[in-house]
């Protein structure tokens, strides 16, 4: 793999993942760190997954949209981790495994994480370390997605994220999706991911304080001071 080099910068191709629960700010946070990076001389791409935009999302969007069951819990952990592991591989395919392979920063809202965040809950605590053997094993064995470099978990309490969430959608809850409105599943899916995070090494980002929204201003400025410590020669 190649190396993209300038200006007192060097590094190969790395892949970095913004992950976290519904309204907790990810793309946001995404755009605050494209912002950042594009006042230095690095090579990077962002995508967003999944990607409603291809066919490959739509058993994603029959999924969310309810038409397997209004609960989240009506298709099982791995079933649901199927749906999304293959629009995966297909936007990796075709979007950008060549630049990946060709040495460039990877920027990803969501990736195989989201699993473990989503699903993981649905099974009982004694199989959750078993599932994220599997989920890594699948997606990054059998399927060959490339694994992250380093994975930032924005961690916002469920009550503070669903009242960012209807003020996205104007107080119409009913634009909401299976997940989101779902607030038990929620917070179950908090426990699960912080789990996963302890489990797998994840950076989590604590991003509210008492009780509130912190600024986007603060968050983005620790997630990219984390990512130039650890990725980044400055």
């Amino acid at each position: 793999m190649k190396s993209v080099c300038g200006k007192g910068f060097c590094m190969k191709g790395k892949l970095v993942i913004i992950e976290g629960l519904d309204g907790s700010g990810k793309s946001t946070q995404a755009e605050v760190l494209k912002q950042k990076l594009e006042a230095r001389p690095i090579d990077f791409m962002q995508i967003k997954l999944p990607d409603y935009e291809s066919r490959s999302s739509e058993l994603v969007k029959m999924y969310l949209s309810g038409e397997f069951g209004t609960n989240p819990g009506d298709v099982n952990a791995y079933a649901a981790s199927a749906f999304y592991a293959v629009d995966r591989v297909a936007n990796y395919i075709t979007r950008w495994r060549e630049k990946y392979d060709g040495g460039t920063l990877i920027i990803a809202d969501r990736y195989t994480t989201s699993n473990a965040c989503h699903q993981l809950q649905k099974l009982p605590r004694r199989e959750w370390d078993g599932y994220l053997k599997w989920l890594e094993d699948f997606e990054y064995g059998k399927l060959a997605l490339p694994r992250p470099d380093i994975v930032f978990f924005l961690d916002m309490p469920v009550d503070v994220s669903q009242a960012l969430m209807s003020g996205r959608y104007g107080g119409d809850e009913e634009k909401k999706d299976i997940h989101e409105i779902n607030r038990a599943y929620l917070k179950s899916c908090r426990e699960a991911a912080l789990y996963a995070a302890d489990r797998l090494g994840w950076r989590v980002i604590s991003c509210s304080e008492a009780g509130a929204p912190r600024s986007i201003e603060s968050i983005g400025a620790e997630l990219y001071s984390l990512m130039s410590e650890e990725l980044l020669k400055t």
